[in-house]
């Protein structure tokens, strides 16, 4: 196999990228340069083909979400750079913003370079303070290099970045809620249509895209969408990717490789299995993502075998789980964050999310049933697909797979009358 040269972490280990002359030094600003010698529609149409799709979890075409923007509009648009990053066990955002924030300036003016916007709104997560910082320190020299503001280099194009911060709810990770939140209201979802590229932020047509995203545009444009489609395991799946892996593993962190890597080759990237214990279960792509088990070892991380196998690989947070881990227990933290963190704006969400968490709960307790199962179930039917916005489905994820594939889990807390691993290791998500 072709050694595979990294894209997006290239400049990770260079302090001097954070600096318009030392990220420029490093071929940075190519891709912003040779855009500005483009029509806005062959950028869009560059990134249409090169099969880029979100790297927040949603996996839609970034390129055909550009083109929803309305050509003439008699208001102002926006881009609106989604740094929430709140999906428990996903960091990778966190290492561009914090390693290379040049990168994330250049994808987003290209963006708006593309669809017409002056104006770029990075929404990070509150307890991102030091990203938070380094993304301004690089805004105001960039700002200082002509990279931003009323020319953008040099061309007559007008551009402005602004960060905002956030407050660390969960729920401001959907678009919609973070576009509330970014106009000063409570983070709750909107009813969708319209659509934020009609009806977006302060009312006006908006571009949201997640910060991975952003990063692979300068890189489309220099090197070419044909360069971007090469990477990957089909023309669905396109270009480089950064996973998040945590858990019972030797080395966790943020690992680059063409999207599709087989788990068990990232597994090895990471160092293998902690202490050398056996893989009991591993969630594929962050908190809302369906457990899998041994059996998918070799499953190809992209958007549509991860699918196929049941799960999604939603933020490409991989947390990996050995035998000594309490399945029951761990999806009870999840359902206690997912019910935490529901706003409370629908009911099946709302009371969804809370039942859950109180059965797993009694099941962990000792005082669950075998009718426990099948409620559960129920209720996971209940919410998936009736919820105002994701959440619900993203709550439901973890309990189905639990249910469907581990019920041999539950049936041991049933009959040992609570859990029988309660004198080892357990696995608990951040929450």
């Amino acid at each position: 196999m072709a050694t595979f040269e990294p894209v997006l972490s290239r400049n990770v280990g260079h302090p001097e990228v954070r600096e318009v002359a030392g990220y420029k030094k490093r071929g940075g600003y190519a891709g912003l340069a040779k855009a500005l010698t483009m029509e806005p529609d062959e950028v869009i149409e560059a990134v249409k083909a090169s099969g880029l799709r979100g790297r927040g979890g949603a996996g839609f075409p970034c390129g055909l979400k550009w083109s929803f923007i309305p050509k003439q509009s008699d208001k102002p648009k926006y881009i609106v750079c989604n740094a929430d990053e709140s999906e428990p066990g996903t960091f990778k955002d966190r290492l561009l913003m914090e390693q290379d924030p040049h990168q994330l300036i250049e994808g987003c003016a290209i963006a708006g370079w593309a669809v017409g916007a002056e104006t770029t709104y990075i929404y990070i997560r509150g307890e991102y303070t030091y990203a938070a910082d380094v993304l301004e320190a690089a805004i105001r020299d960039a700002y200082d290099a002509g990279v931003l503001g009323s020319s953008v280099m040099g061309k007559g194009f007008r551009h402005d970045m602004y960060v905002h911060r956030g407050a660390g709810a969960y729920i401001c990770g959907e678009e919609t809620g973070l576009l509330e939140s970014l106009e000063g209201k409570r983070g709750q979802p909107r009813v969708k249509p319209p659509f934020p590229a009609v009806i977006g932020a302060f009312g006006a047509p908006t571009v949201i895209n997640n910060v991975e995203t952003l990063c692979c545009v300068p890189h489309i444009i220099e090197r070419g969408a044909e360069w971007f489609k090469g990477i990957g395991t089909d023309e669905r799946n396109t270009g480089p990717k950064l996973y998040a892996i945590s858990g019972h593993v030797a080395r966790p962190g943020t690992y680059e490789h063409p999207i599709g890597v087989p788990f068990s080759e990232l597994l090895d990237s990471a160092g293998g299995m902690l202490g050398g214990a056996e893989l009991k279960a591993f969630i594929p792509g962050g908190a809302s993502a369906a457990i899998l088990g041994p059996k998918h070892r070799d499953l190809p991380l992209d958007f549509d075998q991860v699918a196929k196998a049941g799960s999604m690989l939603g933020s490409a947070a991989v947390m990996v789980m050995d035998e000594s881990v309490c399945l029951v227990r761990a999806t009870m933290r999840l359902s206690k964050f997912f019910n935490h963190e529901s706003c409370g704006q629908c009911t099946p969400c709302r009371e969804g999310t809370n039942w859950m968490e109180l059965l797993l709960r009694r099941l962990e307790s000792g005082g669950g049933s075998t009718a426990d199962i099948r409620v559960l179930g129920e209720i996971c039917e209940m919410i998936a697909g009736n919820s105002l916005c994701a959440l619900g489905d993203a709550a439901a994820g973890p309990v189905r797979s639990l249910v469907a594939n581990f019920t041999d889990e539950i049936e041991k807390h049933i009959e040992h009358g609570g859990c029988p691993y309660e004198h080892r290791r357990y696995f608990s998500p951040s929450t």
